[in-house]
């Protein structure tokens, strides 16, 4: 069911500090930050051969990552990204296998524009899954 994986997302405190180790540090293509403000998140994406990092900054006192951040104050692995054909077919098998999808259980746009699900880290080994639309 799972595709290939489209992003490894990391929560930052900083931004622009994030930014500049990739860009400088380590010599990444990095895109400029784009808010999303149905998400609560500013996000960047680092362009990688086989994948992308998305650094995530907090877009607000309300964001999912301000509160991520409040465990983790340093950062750390969000979630994972992984592709899929069909987001609904996929939603509804995992719903039917017993895993728990966040917020309404309807597909929103994500940062690349596709739909988007989360799936509970406690169905999946503790890790923050999103399934993106191929």
């Amino acid at each position: 069911m799972i595709g290939r994986l489209n992003h490894v997302a990391i929560a930052v405190p900083d931004l622009e500090a994030a930014i500049a180790t990739y860009r400088d540090t380590l010599g990444g293509e990095v895109s400029a930050i784009e808010p999303q403000a149905e998400h609560g998140v500013n996000t960047v994406f680092v362009t990688l051969p086989n994948t992308k990092i998305e650094l995530l900054g907090a877009l607000g006192e309300n964001s999912p990552i301000a509160k991520f951040l409040d465990r983790n104050p340093e950062g750390g692995i969000h979630h994972l990204c992984y592709e899929v054909d069909d987001i609904l077919a996929a939603r509804d098998r995992l719903l039917a296998a017993g895993a728990r999808v966040l917020g309404s259980g309807e597909p929103r746009l994500g940062a690349h524009g596709k739909p988007v699900l989360f799936l509970h880290p406690k169905d999946f080994l503790g890790t923050l899954v999103e399934l993106e639309q191929a």
